[in-house]
């Protein structure tokens, strides 16, 4: 690791005096002032070879897979150099109103990558829940309705759901695969309730919303855990097939 660091930093610090050479030769080659170009500008490479230290390692070494969490501060780090980047050489500072939340779904790849690298599907978890909030985070920051956080407030636990579906995809377990139903429901819920209450609240009592909310709630799960027990495949049928397939032996026979 201090190998591959102290590789990579050299690399770095040459590639950013590489450039401010080059700067310099060819505005006196072309007679331009390096100083009317304004080459400082330049300065968030420093932090774009900063976040190329954290990405680089995993995606060179394939045998270390606790690497791979660099790419959760790696990715961020990147993509505010970037930012940085654009701003200052177009002088649009302003950017950042609009495309900070690009950074919250950085840090949500981030997670998404570790969780390939290091083969733990936990990792989707976050992942996907931060990914989803920075999704609609970038949505309001360009069109300034931040008031659809009345609504879309349920993308919090919809996204547990489908975090909770995906692992019990991926690991096919029964356990998050009933979770993940359950929550998703309660979302499903919920958005109706939101919706209701920012419509109708005027005109229907806003408490009979809340005396339906309970009873409803207890019909969709019990709705979900009996479907699920119907059509779930008990592990005993199987294995009672599993012995009727089976050869008798001679001692069974005799």
């Amino acid at each position: 690791m201090d190998k591959q660091f102290s590789i990579l930093a050299g690399a770095g610090i040459i590639l950013i005096g590489l450039m401010a050479l080059g700067c310099n030769f060819v505005g006196a080659l072309l007679g331009l002032s390096v100083w009317e170009w304004r080459p400082w500008r330049l300065w968030p490479l420093i932090v774009i070879c900063f976040g190329l230290l954290f990405i680089v390692p995993p995606a060179l070494t394939r045998g270390m897979r606790a690497l791979g969490l660099l790419f959760i501060p790696g990715v961020p780090i990147l993509t505010t150099g970037a930012i940085l980047l654009f701003a200052s050489i177009f002088d649009a500072w302003s950017v950042w109103e609009w495309l900070w939340p690009l950074e919250v779904m950085a840090l949500a790849t981030g997670f998404l990558l570790a969780a390939i690298y290091l083969r733990t599907v936990w990792l989707i978890v976050p992942a996907i829940i931060i990914g989803a909030n920075g999704l609609l985070l970038q949505f309001c920051a360009t069109t300034a309705w931040w008031g659809v956080w009345e609504v879309l407030w349920t993308i919090e636990p919809l996204a547990i759901g489908v975090s909770l579906l995906v692992v019990s995809g991926v690991k096919r377990s029964t356990g998050p695969f009933v979770a993940g139903l359950i929550v998703c429901g309660l979302a499903g819920l919920g958005l109706v309730g939101s919706l209701f209450l920012s419509v109708v609240s005027d005109v229907f009592p806003v408490w009979w919303m809340f005396r339906l909310m309970g009873p409803a709630t207890l019909i969709l799960i019990g709705s979900l855990v009996l479907t699920w027990g119907l059509f779930a495949r008990s592990p005993m049928s199987g294995l009672a097939v599993t012995m009727n397939n089976e050869p008798m032996s001679n001692e069974s026979l005799g």
